[in-house]
Order: C-alpha cells, then sequence, then structure tokens
C-alpha cells in the first residue's frame, strides 16, 4: 500500500515527509521535486513569505543514485524563517509567548482548531493547519507523478477561475501544460491578464480572491479504482484528496454540477468500438470515471478555492480570552493562492492515482510494474 505522513509547522524547523510503499527503481531527484515546490510558490497574488523561503528538498532516505530504493522515502524542506521564530517555537519547554494569537479569524481553523484542542493561544492551531503544509504534500506527490511519468500517464494542471474572471472553453492536456508560463498559471492569454488586474484590485482593497483549478490526467487506463465497496470508488478518493487540500469548499468530475441541469440524454457519453482500440467515448462528461473506475478516458476534475480568511481588513470577531468584541487576527498572508493551489491539487491526484496503480499492478519493482501494466493495456485494446 502506497501511504505517506507529514509533520511540520509553519514557522517550526521544517516540514517532513515518509512515503512508504514506493516500487524500487523509480527514477527520482531532488531537483526534480524541487521544480514542483518552486511552482508551489510562485503565482501571482503571493505574500511576503514567499519572499523568504526558496523551498528545496532534502533527500533522506530511500533514494541511492537518483533511484528508489523500495524502502520508506524520507524529504526534508527547510523553512528558512525558522531562525525567526525558534525562541516562539522550540518544541523544548520554555518557549516565548510572543506572537500568542486569541483573536480567531472567521474561516480559518483557529476557533474550532481551539475549541477542540482546549489551546488558548490559536498559534497552537494555526500553525499545523497553515497551508504552508501543503509544500509536504507537493514533495510527496512529486513522488507519485515519478511512477505514474515512467507508466506513461500524462498530467496537468492548471487555473481556470480567479475572482469573477473564468476561462470560456475547455483545455486540452497539452495547451495547459503549458500554463506554468503565465503568471497566474492559466492556459488562456487574455483570461490571465485580467486575473492579475482583478487580484491586483483585490490588494488595492485589502481583500483576498478564491477561484477554481482543474487538474487533467491522460494515459490513465480503465479499470483502475472499484465499485464493490464505497471506499474503494476511486472517484470518492480523489475527490476526498481534492477536499482535504486547505480552503477548498467544492469538488467536480468532468461536466459535474452542470450535469444536473441535463437531461439524461444529454448528460451521459455514448460507447463506441474501434478494432485495435478498444471500446472508447465519443464524449467526456464524466471526466474519465463511471461507478468509481476510471474508464480510459481523461481524468477532468476541478476543486473551487474560496479566498483566504486572512484578510487586512479583518472582519468582527471575538476574544478566545476575554470574550469582547474585536477584530480577527492579522497574519502574514496572500492576496491570492489559487495558482499555487493549482499545484498542489496535481499534486493530490498524482498520488491517489499512484496509490491505485499499485493496487491494480502491484509490484516491488518498476520494470515489473511496467511490463503487468503493458500487458493489460493490450488486453484494452485486443478484447
Amino acid at each position: 500500500m502506497l501511504r505517506y505522513l507529514t509533520a511540520g509547522e509553519s514557522h517550526g524547523r521544517g516540514l517532513s515527509v515518509i512515503v512508504e510503499g514506493m516500487a524500487a527503481g523509480v527514477p527520482l531527484t531532488a531537483e526534480e521535486i524541487n521544480t514542483w515546490l518552486a511552482r508551489r510558490q510562485g503565482g501571482y497574488g503571493r505574500g511576503g513569505r514567499m519572499a523568504i523561503e526558496r523551498d528545496r528538498v532534502e533527500i533522506l532516505a530511500g533514494v541511492r543514485g537518483g533511484y528508489t530504493l523500495g524502502s520508506p522515502v524520507a524529504l526534508f524542506i527547510a523553512n528558512r524563517d525558522w531562525e525567526n521564530w525558534q525562541d516562539i517555537m522550540t518544541p523544548a519547554p520554555g518557549a516565548r509567548p510572543e506572537r500568542a494569537v486569541t483573536r480567531p479569524r472567521p474561516g480559518h481553523a483557529d476557533l474550532a482548531g481551539g475549541l477542540k484542542y482546549h489551546q488558548a493561544d490559536l498559534r497552537n492551531i494555526l500553525e499545523r493547519a497553515s497551508a504552508r503544509e501543503t509544500a509536504a504534500r507537493v514533495a510527496a506527490g512529486a513522488v507519485a507523478a515519478a511512477l505514474l511519468k515512467e507508466l506513461g500517464i500524462e498530467m496537468a494542471a492548471h487555473v481556470i477561475r480567479i475572482g469573477p474572471v473564468e476561462v470560456k472553453g475547455a483545455v486540452e492536456l497539452s495547451a495547459a501544460r503549458q500554463a506554468w508560463e503565465s503568471p497566474v498559471y492559466c492556459a488562456d492569454p487574455e483570461a490571465s491578464r485580467a486575473m492579475v488586474a482583478v487580484i491586483e484590485e483585490a490588494q488595492q482593497k485589502g481583500d483576498t480572491l478564491g477561484g477554481v483549478v482543474e487538474v487533467l490526467a491522460a494515459g490513465v487506463p480503465a479499470g483502475l479504482g472499484s465499485h464493490v465497496h464505497w471506499d474503494r470508488r476511486l472517484d470518492g478518493r480523489l475527490a476526498q484528496a481534492l477536499m482535504s487540500i486547505p480552503a477548498i469548499k467544492g469538488v467536480e468530475i468532468g461536466a459535474g454540477f452542470g450535469l444536473a441541469s441535463l437531461p439524461g440524454s444529454q448528460a451521459h457519453d455514448a460507447i463506441a468500438y474501434l478494432e485495435g482500440q478498444g471500446f472508447y467515448h465519443l464524449t467526456n462528461r464524466a471526466g474519465g470515471l463511471e461507478g468509481g473506475i476510471t474508464n480510459g478516458e481523461t481524468l477532468v476534475l476541478r476543486a473551487a478555492m474560496k479566498p483566504i480568511p486572512t484578510l487586512m481588513q479583518p472582519l468582527p470577531s471575538v476574544d478566545f480570552l476575554t470574550k469582547k468584541p474585536v477584530t480577527a487576527a492579522v497574519e502574514r498572508s496572500d492576496v491570492c493562492a489559487v495558482p499555487a493551489v493549482a499545484v498542489v491539487a496535481w499534486a493530490a491526484v498524482a498520488w491517489v492515482l499512484a496509490g491505485a496503480v499499485m493496487e491494480k499492478f502491484g509490484g516491488d519493482y518498476l520494470p515489473e510494474i511496467q511490463e503487468r501494466m503493458a500487458a493489460y493495456r493490450e488486453y484494452l485494446r485486443s478484447i
């Protein structure tokens, strides 16, 4: 079974990741992971923290000579800002109480987490609830993507909406892969310029913006996932992975919510067959998933991100200790992190797909998995 755990606080020493269950023989370098970490830190609308951090991964275990060993892969991403916080965030007794947070921010985990864990200083909640943790998820996703790449599965992620600005029409995977050249990771140049403009407007008002990102995956064979139990349905697992990203409030697959307004005759994808290719669909409204199982078409997933809850013009709140009305706390934050979420969503989908591939084809060694997957693809073409 493929799984990972992360540890670390936003202003702690750093973020740790342990990946377990990765096959041996998968090409993996720190540079490849760092490419995705840099993309996560980029995107127009990011705040001051990104000017401090320069995320670089250190591979501590599980890789030798550029290839995974089959043993747990241990990764570490240092927080450069730690030097300014070590007296406050030290794990040793006597941590200084400076920068305590008692004014919870509406929309953040501050209040709910403080109540759940009996923490009067809400910094003990926000440090882990911070989206800083997603750097660790991106590192884990990059490990998963390294496996998918060797198996012929191509992925891309891009921004299709920021605030009121939305990309019109579908974006093919080839175009989506060029989105990293845009300042907001949008494949449509005109929409990209308009997105930058609305971010600038929000910044001037002390406000924040959310949006929608899309993840595409091509080359995914039919048959990943299962219909036989609720927790094995791949659509459910993908949705959970995307919903677990901070600030994500909605997920759709394929035509998603739009299908609710269509008659059945217009909602489903007609099936066809071609000798030497096998079964395929004439359209892809299902987004590559039917009955919790991949159907061989391109996976299309979208995630909606709410605006960041830290506002320069903070909303009303109540002090956790005094119970008196106050304005919410202001932490260093972004105006818009939708482009960064595109990277995190890419990593989340890559991780779930890699796990589904390992379940379907097994194997402890990359060539073993490749051989089994090639034989299965041949079966799909010849059936």
